[in-house]
């Protein structure tokens, strides 16, 4: 599943990152990583922005990179 499926509240394992370099090396650039445990926080309203936390870090992602995320 992806992280765009991912139940609010919900922790879950990062198992890969798809898309292309660009997409790839943002995600890094923030810190999130393969083996990265990550917990949707909130999705907000009318298609908007997901809030995430890693590590102690919450991260507001866009729908379309966070389609791109795999959990499990």
């Amino acid at each position: 599943m992806t992280l765009l499926e991912l139940p609010e509240d919900t922790q879950a394992k990062i198992v890969s990152i798809g898309g292309g370099r660009g997409a790839q090396q943002q995600l890094r650039e923030l810190g999130l990583f393969p083996g990265d445990t990550i917990r949707l926080v909130r999705r907000a309203a009318f298609r908007g922005p997901l809030l995430v936390e890693c590590r102690g870090t919450q991260i507001a992602l866009g729908r379309g990179i966070a389609a791109k995320i795999r959990v499990e």
